[in-house]
């Protein structure tokens, strides 16, 4: 098993399979502005304790926003083009539930190469994301890490799918503090990308997942 990364050029344009693509500056400050704004909203809603008049205004408030919204829309499938510092180029579904910029579920996730070669990042998971009392949920740690090793295989110029995802849950992670995210590519094999990752708070692994990624089939590639 070796660790032969592609160079970030061999990385295909999705526009070459068919799909649209948005480049992320080009997506206006009132759009991400009213993510931020509904992500703030979605928790808000979860927790309240307000009162059955203030509840039912509020509802009629948020019906005639998602009625005036209501009208042309991406396409699923939209892919959003990210360009780093370094000069990677980074592509994600516009609306990935870990890191999509228009999805006011994410958290989001923005991981960025590290001096030793990482990818890494800081994330924030509030009370929407909640498992056990002031943890985190496992199914969203989960996701959390299977973003970053994609993102790892991705930088390393060889994007695919997820075959195969193992996840150890060290310790608790709590919400409402910031947690650490690293990933790495491990090593190659044919169409196999391994990949590593872990999620840390106050310096300690409270989960570690590992996967193997298979890589996407690009016109004239031998698969070798």
């Amino acid at each position: 098993m070796t660790v032969d990364a592609q160079p970030d050029t061999a990385i295909p344009d999705p526009r070459d399979f068919g799909l649209a693509v948005v480049a992320e500056e080009d997506l206006s400050d009132e759009a991400l502005a009213l993510v931020q704004e509904v992500r703030a909203l979605v928790d808000t809603v979860a927790h309240t304790r307000a009162g059955a008049e203030d509840l039912a205004a509020a509802r009629a408030a948020v019906a005639e926003a998602r009625a005036r919204l209501d009208g042309p829309r991406h396409d699923i499938g939209t892919m959003v083009r990210h360009s780093f510092p370094d000069g990677r180029v980074e592509w994600g579904t516009l609306t990935n539930a870990v890191a999509g910029p228009t999805n006011p579920l994410a958290m989001p996730l923005r991981l960025e190469r590290a001096e030793d070669g990482d990818l890494a990042g800081t994330t924030v998971l509030n009370g929407v994301y909640q498992g056990p009392p002031g943890l985190v949920h496992g199914g969203w740690l989960a996701a959390v890490l299977d973003q970053a090793l994609g993102s790892a295989a991705n930088a390393a110029g060889m994007p695919g799918l997820t075959a195969n995802l193992d996840v150890n849950y060290r310790r608790p992670t709590p919400l409402n503090t910031p947690v650490e995210v690293r990933a790495r590519v491990t090593g190659t094999e044919r169409r196999k990308v391994f990949v590593a990752a872990e999620i840390r708070h106050n310096g300690e692994v409270t989960a570690e997942g590992t996967a193997i990624m298979v890589r996407i089939g690009l016109p004239g590639d031998s698969g070798s």
